[in-house]
């Protein structure tokens, strides 16, 4: 390709109007970015689209100002991303999606992308805890105005709080610490797990129905209390419980509601709104477990008073009252009996019967695993032998294959298929090809037709 060049003299060097090259406006650009911010610039925003690669972190940094579109790209480099670990350590922060932030930066303009971005070396960690707070202000306004704040404390907790509702996500220590706990009591709880996310973005949404889900179980089939617990973590995390959906869901149980968010310091919202706010898993398991004991424990002191009054009053009392006092003393005794034998009865059913829908749950997941190796086998052997006989098939159809037969294959000059005579003329050059090579040919007019 040839391009005709022009002469427009010294036109292109005027100094009141330049022509840079793309890399020299580049380096324009950035000039008048440090001329202009020679300090670096503070930006307020909400984190979007957070992603690490290599311990770099890279997000966009959205207005948060009601009917503005502008994000600015933010780059968090390893050594500055070092260094600030410590103050988001001392104020319990993490940075992560949908957290406002005030940060500070120097802008830069970079060339081979052609983006405008922010690199980001500080963060002003109170005005995102100024945010947080005022956020859950603004809900517990909100929850206080229409009652819902002390909705869930009007229930009362039954005194052998035995079936418990618990949102969590399992596998987390969380989970395990809160149903250990139960476990070692040898109180025969009936658990209902909620497996939910307690943790990012989509939280809220998720322990919200979660508690729902259970609200529900609770008013058909009997649940004596829901508990929601998860591990301890920064101070925005805990703002996940902060969300007015999970507030409300809690506000709206049936039963009460008990919270441990692993946090010893800091109440969330959801804390404010429950039955009972506790500081860790462990606590809340704790507590029921007490609430069981309490109740055994009451049994028996009434046990003992009634037996000490009863010697007492055989003391003091002549043969006749001291024969109808060992009579009371005997009913009392064999009627206290079996309320502690039926309680008893009752416990170890109950520990049995949790038990075995997780046993036959086992046995019902061995026998699908066992029936899903005996199938799968004979159906991959049978699709083996279909993909074979497909390729026999293919292998049939090879025009290689079939010149290897004896056929041939016929070109004409400009290498399209000749499939009847009457495609070629006299004088047309055509080239035969067979399995071992080509030839070509002439053709002659036929004898009969020049007679």
């Amino acid at each position: 390709m040839s391009q005709p060049a022009f002469d427009f003299g010294d036109e292109l060097d005027d100094a009141a109007n330049p022509t840079y090259t793309v890399s020299e406006l580049a380096d324009a650009v950035n000039s008048v970015l440090r001329r202009g911010f020679s300090d670096g610039v503070w930006v307020r925003g909400e984190i979007q689209g957070w992603s690490e690669r290599n311990g770099h972190a890279y997000f966009s940094l959205a207005d948060d100002t009601p009917g503005r579109q502008a994000v600015v790209r933010v780059q968090l480099f390893a050594p500055a991303r070092n260094r600030l670990r410590p103050l988001l350590a001392r104020n319990r922060l993490e940075l992560a999606e949908g957290l406002k932030v005030r940060i500070f930066g120097h802008l830069d303009f970079y060339a081979p992308s052609g983006q405008l971005g922010l690199k980001m070396v500080d963060l002003d960690p109170r005005f995102t805890l100024g945010d947080l707070a005022q956020q859950r202000d603004q809900v517990l306004r909100r929850l206080a105005a229409d009652g819902a704040l002390d909705a869930n404390r009007r229930h009362r907790l039954v005194r052998v709080p035995l079936r418990i509702g618990v949102v969590a996500s399992a596998g987390t220590a969380a989970w395990h610490d809160f149903h250990d706990e139960l476990v070692r009591s040898g109180y025969g709880f009936q658990v209902v797990l909620a497996d939910t996310r307690v943790q990012g973005p989509d939280a809220p949404r998720h322990v919200s129905r979660a508690v729902a889900a259970l609200s529900r179980h609770a008013q058909r089939h009997g649940l004596d209390a829901i508990v929601v617990i998860r591990g301890g973590g920064a101070r925005n995390e805990l703002a996940t419980f902060d969300a007015e959906p999970i507030a409300r869901a809690i506000a709206a149980a049936p039963v009460p509601v008990l919270t441990g968010l692993g946090h010893e310091i800091d109440r969330s919202v959801a804390d404010e709104v429950a039955h009972t706010s506790l500081k860790t898993p462990t606590a809340c398991a704790t507590a029921l477990v007490q609430a069981v004991g309490g109740y055994l424990a009451t049994v028996e002191q009434a046990w003992s008073a009634v037996t000490v009054a009863a010697h007492a009053r055989l003391a003091g009392a002549d043969q006749g009252v001291a024969e109808r006092a060992h009579r009371i003393e005997r009913r009392t005794s064999a009627a206290v009996g079996r309320a502690t034998e039926r309680l008893g009865g009752r416990i170890h059913r109950l520990r049995t019967g949790a038990r075995r829908p997780l046993v036959d749950g086992a046995r019902r997941l061995d026998h699908a695993a066992d029936r899903l190796s005996s199938r799968v086998p004979p159906r991959l052997a049978a699709e083996e032998r279909h993909l074979a006989g497909l390729e026999a098939r293919v292998r049939a159809l090879d025009p290689v294959n079939v010149l290897a037969r004896g056929w041939t294959i016929t070109r004409a000059a400009d290498g399209s298929v000749v499939r009847a005579p009457s495609q070629l003329n006299a004088g047309d050059v055509i080239t035969t090809q067979f399995a071992s090579g080509m030839v070509p040919s002439r053709v002659e007019p036929d004898p009969r037709e020049t007679r």
